[in-house]
């Protein structure tokens, strides 16, 4: 299984920084942009204006046009979660056959409570659908700092041969076949992390953001095990890693959001115009909680912030008062 040629989808930070690695794996790389000012700057600066500084590799070449980026032998979509279905569902049209389609957003679309591989299954049966998830910033991985991920999907021999293709010496690619793990951490973590942010915004200290994380990460493992997700997956990378990395720095725009309503502002202005995948998914995480029976109070504050519900200081009294119970 030889996955030589390489279609990364979106030039924003994250998908830059994943075509870099395929290139330096030595694979041929198609880096598909939609936003034309920005296809622009990428194949004529070779460069991407989110990530100054960091030069495209020779063998990415940029384009526009979906159909060519269609007949690469893998692709990885990294678009927002909740463009996921439109772009899928445009790309089918152009697949040579049941290549792999790797979601590299970490999210569960609005109203479908549908996660990133359902969507790719849906919209493009003959595919197949793969996650990519893990303690990552795209900063980092472009300029080839050491990072760890996994990457999943329900045949082995295809997560393994994935994995050794964007395998670029200090992106360290682990494989998987629990999907449903490896999504579902990665779409929860970005609403703990709001969470994580508010602590930090409302500068309530070190014991509490400690406390909240591991409060936080017990949810995610209940969550988990309600949806079929392996424990070993919730404690590997996908899930407490990609948590600890995302509940604690500024670098996190979940994080970073979180922390700016910590501080009082607004929630329509709290993302400071980019894009904190933790809001949209916030209200299907809460809906698909309450249907299996899940609690989730931490979750279920940071959605009620974000609705409008509650205020912070509202959110944190409810869970400060919360009744004591045993640790486990």
């Amino acid at each position: 299984m030889n996955f030589q040629r390489i279609a990364v989808l979106g030039g924003g930070a994250w998908g830059t920084a994943l075509a870099l690695t395929c290139a330096r794996a030595g694979r041929d790389v198609t880096l598909w942009e939609f936003d034309a000012k920005n296809a622009d700057h990428l194949s004529g600066r070779r460069e991407s204006q989110f990530l100054p500084g960091v030069k495209l590799d020779e063998r990415i070449k940029v384009t526009r046009d979906l159909g060519e980026a269609g007949r690469a032998d893998a692709i990885l979509l990294v678009v927002p979660a909740q463009a996921m279905r439109s772009v899928v569902s445009a790309l089918a049209k152009s697949l040579l056959g049941a290549i792999p389609l790797v979601a590299c957003a970490k999210g569960i679309e609005h109203g479908t409570h549908k996660f990133m591989t359902e969507i790719i299954s849906e919209c493009a049966p003959k595919a197949v659908p793969a996650i990519l998830s893990g303690p990552s910033f795209a900063a980092d991985v472009a300029r080839g700092l050491p990072t760890a991920v996994t990457i999943a999907t329900t045949d082995s021999n295809v997560a393994i041969a994935l994995a050794h293709a964007i395998n670029g010496g200090a992106f360290r690619p682990y494989h998987s076949t629990d999907v449903r793990g490896v999504e579902l951490g990665g779409a929860t973590k970005n609403v703990l992390a709001i969470a994580a942010g508010i602590v930090t915004g409302r500068g309530l200290g070190a014991s509490a953001s400690a406390a909240l994380t591991t409060r936080g990460f017990a949810e995610l493992v209940r969550f988990g095990k309600a949806h079929g997700a392996k424990t070993e997956t919730m404690m590997g990378l996908s899930g407490l890693g990609d948590l600890i990395l995302t509940c604690s720095t500024p670098q996190s725009r979940n994080f970073s959001c979180g922390v700016a309503l910590g501080k009082g502002e607004k929630v329509d202005t709290a993302a400071h115009g980019k894009l904190a995948e933790g809001v949209f998914t916030a209200p299907a995480l809460m809906e698909m909680a309450h249907a299996k029976n899940v609690d989730m109070p931490i979750s279920g504050a940071v959605a009620a912030v974000l609705a409008g519900k509650m205020k912070v200081s509202e959110a944190i009294e409810s869970l400060l008062t919360r009744p004591l119970k045993s640790e486990s």
